[in-house]
């Protein structure tokens, strides 16, 4: 008997016995107490429980209703939602958070509930709102925790009495503005209950607050961390964040003592815990980080020593009369400053925090956000009123203050759009005043709308300074110089490997021009997959692989990083308008291709499609999807790039000393210029594979192949019937050809694309 029939019969043996035993071991139990059996047999006789598909569906409906599957359905429906609407405001070139604060509005009364009433019960009932706060608080509470590691003073710097001036400025003006507002709104919508000192002194703080991780994700998509009025900006909202928390905090300690004389205590106590953090736990912290500050990961017990630091200062500021988001905050700007030991700690909260608990904190915004109430023209003219004071006031005077310290208009204007942005943190101050009682639900709603409108024109707010102040002259005259100096190529690999494997690659290519040759590295990262704690480490990390390939190959190299939310139209950007003869780039590696469902996916984005449809009922289109081994974003990115793409199929690349080169078509004779830039390179052979016969046919084949014949002619190698297969495509270690020919290749199911080696897709 083998090995595996012995481990059936076994298990087999033991199912029966054991399973025989408690079979036996239950109705014996049974006999134990058989008065409470013949109970339950009665009671089950006077209840009416149905068929059995009835009570199924009961107790299917009971477990629906449970707060437990509440909650978890709702988490489903908010995250699945919040990065819809995420993705598709990043597409509109908007910071993905606005998106899913949009979302959580979507979610509440004011859509869902006010077109489909059903499905926002079902997912929403009002007994769930309290776990639901509950879960988005402790979202808050991590979030801020990752907010306060985020901060970093030093980027101050020699700026720190520019920033003073332009954030303290803004604030006061727009506090002022605040205060103004609330004497002229207070009758009409503050509580009751509330005094005009709280009234004011909320709506000050709520008018006058920026936000300070939405505009640093701005700042790094737009490509200004290293700019003068990047940095500037950074710094001035790193000011307004630390100023504005703190005037928030004492505006809180006012509210909720009722008189200043009670809130004085609040505020000493607050004092007092801040200079125990900063003075006591900071340099402990620091020693600590320090110590592990090196290491590539944080020990479970010095993991859990900073979670209960987190949680008992956020429980210290709840109990002194601020708010736990204080203390959370706080928590996170002791964090030792070793940037190591505070990147590891992000990675470990930030995913959970933005991703699945933060979204919870948007919904339940939606569901406080009741646009409906806002039912006739006097409050819309009051929202109006209050979005203008807010985005006249804080670009005014951030803008003036910006002037005043010595910037030209320009940058003024761009730092003054800048801090209009207000985000997420302006959603977690109304909310404590919304808890507090201090705004009334219609001015909740019209302050949500505020916060909405005026960090969703910071975007369009740049774009157009940036066309009001553009130099056409300057910038064209720069790209015809660049055009005029050597062959420029643009390197865009996602993997610093491939990108060190495609400079060798570009060095044979350069051929003759080598010491002419002006190659850009460029790395384009998605804003949602990096920190601005760490972007600095992260660009230099993604060049190092290639910059010692450049220097090995004796190659003059620039390096360009950049931060989007669309990676190929980036690309496709920094192409188009730099000048540059080639782009070469990576293939990309779709997630689904070659599964079910990725040509399921397929198929329908085809069908979805009402081009390319009607392109496959008029046959310019194979409505199956088409396996080229190459990501549609690539495919769009080559037909949208005005210079010439090379894509190149990386498998293990290390030298062109081989190159197959196939003529199907008389669009690829630009090939042969390549193939001879190839020849230059004394031990490069290259094999010319003419099925079609266009160099004893076409003329300017015969004399492409004469000029590389002449060049090499032991080295060129030209061969007419031989079809491509298998063997063929082991013996060289580069495939050229043209994309129009791949894509011919493709369609028609060739079998030897699966063999490929090393390949160079190119397309004039």
């Amino acid at each position: 008997m083998s090995v595996a029939q012995r481990s059936i019969l076994f298990y087999v043996l033991s199912l029966l016995l054991f399973g025989g035993l408690i079979y036996y071991a239950v109705v014996q139990g049974e006999q134990l107490r058989p008065d409470l059996t013949e109970e339950l047999n009665a009671l089950a006789g006077d209840t009416p429980l149905g068929t059995p598909l009835e009570q199924f569906r009961l107790t299917l409906d009971a477990n629906m209703h449970h707060a437990l599957a509440v909650l978890l359905i709702q988490i489903v429906a908010i995250v699945a939602v919040a990065r819809l609407f995420g993705y598709l405001f990043a597409k509109l070139g908007q910071p993905m958070v606005i998106g899913e604060i949009v979302a959580g509005i979507v979610l509440g009364p004011s859509v869902v509930g006010y077109w489909f009433p059903g499905v926002f019960d079902f997912l929403f009932p009002q007994s769930s709102w309290q776990n639901l706060q509950f879960m988005s608080q402790i979202g808050l509470v991590l979030f801020m925790f990752v907010i306060g590691m985020e901060l970093d003073l030093k980027v101050l710097g020699g700026r720190a009495t520019r920033a003073v001036v332009i954030s303290h400025t803004s604030i006061i003006v727009l506090y002022a503005l605040g205060i103004g507002l609330a004497y002229m709104l207070y009758l009409d919508f503050a509580p009751p209950t509330i005094a005009f000192r709280s009234f004011g002194l909320f709506m000050g703080i709520a008018m006058s607050i920026t936000a300070f991780p939405v505009l640093a994700r701005i700042i790094q998509e737009r490509g200004l961390t290293r700019t003068p009025v990047g940095a500037t900006a950074l710094a001035t909202a790193a000011s307004d964040d630390v100023t504005a928390w703190c005037v928030l905090a004492a505006v809180i300690a006012i509210v909720k003592a009722g008189d200043l004389g009670g809130a004085l205590y609040t505020i000493a106590s607050a004092l007092v815990y801040a200079i125990v953090m900063l003075a006591v736990l900071r340099p402990f912290l620091r020693r600590l980080g320090e110590i592990h500050g090196e290491r590539a990961t944080i020990s479970k017990p010095v993991l859990a020593m900073m979670f209960l630091l987190m949680l008992g200062s956020a429980w210290t500021t709840s109990v002194i009369g601020i708010h736990p988001l204080f203390g959370a905050f706080l928590a996170g700007v002791i964090m030792p400053p070793n940037l190591s030991f505070r990147r590891i700690l992000v990675s470990k909260l930030e995913d959970v925090s933005l991703v699945l608990l933060l979204p919870l904190f948007f919904a339940f915004t939606g569901l406080r956000t009741r646009i409906g109430l806002l039912n006739d023209e006097d409050l819309w003219w009051t929202c109006a009123l209050v979005i203008g004071v807010a985005v006249v006031g804080k670009f005014g005077a951030a803008s003036i203050a910006a002037r005043i310290t010595g910037h030209g208009w320009k940058d003024s204007l761009t730092i003054g759009a800048l801090m209009n942005t207000r985000g997420l943190m302006e959603l977690v101050v109304l909310n404590i005043g919304y808890d507090l009682g201090v705004l009334s639900a219609e001015l909740f709603a019209i302050m949500v709308l505020m916060a909405l409108f005026s960090t969703f024109m910071t975007g369009p707010a740049l774009d157009l300074i940036e066309r009001i102040f553009r130099k056409p002259t300057a910038s064209n005259a720069f790209v015809a110089e660049d055009r005029a100096v050597g062959w420029r190529v643009l390197i865009a690999f996602g993997q610093p490997e491939s990108d060190r494997r495609a400079l060798r690659l570009v060095n044979q290519l350069a051929g003759g021009d080598r010491a002419q040759a002006r190659i850009t590295a460029l790395h384009v990262t998605p804003s949602a997959e990096i920190n601005p704690i760490d972007g600095g480490d992260f660009e230099c990390q993604g060049f190092t692989p290639l910059l010692r390939e450049a220097e090995r190959l004796g190659l003059p190299v620039t390096t360009e990083h950049r931060v989007s939310m669309d990676v190929s139209r980036e690309i496709e950007q920094v192409a188009n308008s730099g000048g540059y003869d080639l782009l070469l780039m990576g293939a990309g590696k779709p997630l689904l291709r070659g599964t079910l469902l990725g040509d399921l996916l397929g198929i329908t984005t085809r069908v979805i499609d009402p081009s390319k449809l009607i392109g496959s009922i008029t046959g310019r289109e194979t409505l199956l999807p088409v396996d080229d081994r190459l990501d549609p974003k690539v495919r769009q990115l080559i037909e949208g790039t005005r210079c010439s793409v090379g894509v190149f199929l990386d498998r293990r690349f290390v030298r062109a000393t081989t190159v197959l080169l196939p003529l199907a078509a008389p669009g690829d004779l630009f090939l042969l210029h390549y193939a001879e830039r190839l020849l230059i390179e004394p031990s490069t052979s290259i094999t010319l594979l003419d099925p079609a016969g266009l160099v004893q046919r076409e003329p300017s084949f015969r004399s492409g192949a004469q000029r590389l014949s002449l060049t090499a002619p032991e080295r060129l190698t030209i061969l007419p019937d031989r079809p491509i297969d298998h063997e063929l495509l082991g013996s060289h270690d580069l495939l050229l050809t043209s994309y129009a020919g791949w894509v011919r290749a493709a369609e028609r199911r060739a079998p030897w694309l699966e063999d490929v080696p090393s390949t160079l897709i190119m397309k004039p």
